[in-house]
């Protein structure tokens, strides 16, 4: 909250200053909608995470079995891309182009950071404890843009347990 805040705090008074989207504009209702959509997604991963995983998406309760189901068929890194969409429909419903830029921002570091960084460790804690599960999910489901079709993921509808406990 405190960036956007602060880069609409820096555009008012200037040729990209921020209007607040109104209910007769088209404009209003897309930001709407995709807020609504991001947060939908959100909360429905952590419902997931919670009641199939046995744990969270927090590193200090991480699941204890592997999700493979709803959007996690979709697409791996469900919290960054619904933040992303929440960002955007802010953008829109501040009408702001600087506000737009934020989201562009956050995603194009966590290209580099996530697969460099974060994901080398939880790749490697994963396949230990998932196997070739976790494998054949990372080979199958994209990382950051939603497949259309869902990967049906392992035939069973079993919690996916870890190798080793």
């Amino acid at each position: 909250m405190l960036i956007p805040a602060t880069i609409l705090w820096a555009s008012t008074d200037t040729p990209y200053t921020w209007t607040l989207a109104n209910p007769g504009q088209i404009i209003f209702w897309a930001a709407l909608l995709a807020g609504s959509v991001g947060l939908a997604l959100r909360v429905w991963t952590d419902s997931l995470f919670v009641r199939f995983g046995d744990g969270t998406l927090a590193p200090w309760n991480p699941p204890k079995n592997l999700v493979v189901r709803g959007p996690c068929c979709h697409v791996r890194n469900l919290v960054i891309t619904s933040v992303v969409i929440i960002m955007f429909a802010e953008s829109m419903f501040f009408q702001s182009w600087p506000l737009a830029v934020w989201p562009l921002t956050f995603f194009a570091v966590h290209l580099v950071y996530f697969p460099l960084t974060e994901e080398r460790g939880l790749k490697r804690r994963l396949k230990r404890r998932f196997g070739e599960d976790y494998r054949a999910y990372q080979t199958n489901v994209p990382r950051w843009i939603p497949q259309l079709r869902a990967w049906p993921g392992p035939q069973h509808h079993e919690k996916i347990r870890p190798l080793h406990s």
